[in-house]
């Protein structure tokens, strides 16, 4: 039980990329309540992976049992590419969902004392916070005080500090917490390239949206049990059903007639038509009654968001293997 660092990793094959991080059968118990019950994945070089669930469904106590902040009662969290005992921190970036950097200390100055902290050759970080800095419009705030930064530009800080010593492992919690849209874009581009590069990387967010743009895999947990795991893609053939979207003013009771149709929703003039698993969308479509009123239509997979609800308020579409129940 608990952490486990082994000298040996899993080359590409078939497609696969190395594995660098591996959980397997993680439990953490509470005093006498079980958070998390027999967690297992994998996180592979220069992907982008998901951790996601609603609150105090897991994610951050996995996180945390990763980073060896807690320890696990049962299962393993195994390094792979290093020898040695304990967890590589030189090789890993972390960005925790709480946020917490030494407010009266210049913002230069703290991130040179983090390299340093890692080992990081200080001439080579200098080099990186002031092209980060500028690459995150903060060119010209190395000297600032962090106490004096808005809540965007201090993430934007801790987001250098984490990626600056080069992690080969990068997690980050809650990255675009507290980020307008535009610095959302930035963090987006930088994790996209971080991958590209071949950093893994575990990512736990709410924002559904984010997450479906970026991430190759998602595991999602609910009650400190998983629900979901693999591509999205995979998740989405397994998981989410067809809607389509038809904006016109329709008479709910056609709609409800039509073959197919599981269930509908209708806002303002526009109708979503919920349909039934394994429907054909381009023969659904031919069949659909000539007296509809048609301005706009367009169908499309259920979305990441609209899956989360569904684990979220417990509508229990999912079966124990992360497809949906029939």
């Amino acid at each position: 039980m608990g952490l486990q660092v082994t000298g040996t990793f899993k080359y590409k094959e078939a497609g696969f990329l190395e594995v660098f991080l591996s959980v397997e059968g993680l439990g953490k118990y509470f005093k006498d309540k079980k958070v998390l019950d027999n967690i297992s994945f994998d996180v592979r070089k220069g992907e982008i992976m998901a951790i996601l669930g609603p609150n105090g469904a897991g994610k951050s106590t996995t996180i945390r049992n990763i980073m060896g902040i807690m320890y696990p009662d049962e299962g393993t969290v195994t390094f792979h590419l290093f020898n040695g005992n304990g967890i590589p921190r030189h090789k890993i970036g972390y960005l925790p969902e709480e946020r917490g950097m030494y407010k009266n200390v210049k913002v230069m100055d703290i991130l040179l004392y983090l390299a340093d902290l890692k080992d990081y050759p200080l001439k080579k970080a200098k080099e990186r916070i002031l092209a980060y800095l500028k690459k995150f419009d903060l060119e010209g705030k190395e000297n600032v005080m962090i106490e004096e930064l808005s809540k965007g530009m201090a993430q934007k800080v801790q987001f250098i500090a984490a990626v600056l010593h080069e992690p080969e492992l990068l997690i980050l919690d809650e990255p675009f917490s507290g980020l307008d849209p535009v610095s959302q874009e930035v963090f987006k581009e930088e994790i996209r390239n971080l991958a590209k590069q071949g950093t893994a990387i575990l990512l736990s967010s709410h924002q559904m949206n984010l997450v479906e743009e970026i991430c190759d895999r998602v595991f999602m947990i609910q009650r400190g049990q998983k629900v979901i795991y693999g591509t999205l893609n995979d998740v989405k053939t397994q998981y989410a059903n067809f809607k389509c979207v038809i904006k016109g003013k329709n008479d709910l009771s056609l709609l409800e007639r039509i073959p197919g149709v599981q269930r509908v929703e209708q806002r303002d003039e526009a109708s979503v038509l919920y349909l039934e698993k394994d429907i054909n969308p381009t023969a659904w479509v031919k069949n659909l009654p000539d007296n509809l009123v048609i301005n706009e239509l367009t169908i499309d997979r259920i979305s990441l968001h609209e899956i989360f609800i569904d684990i979220a308020t417990d509508k229990k579409l999912i079966g124990e293997e992360g497809v949906p129940n029939e």
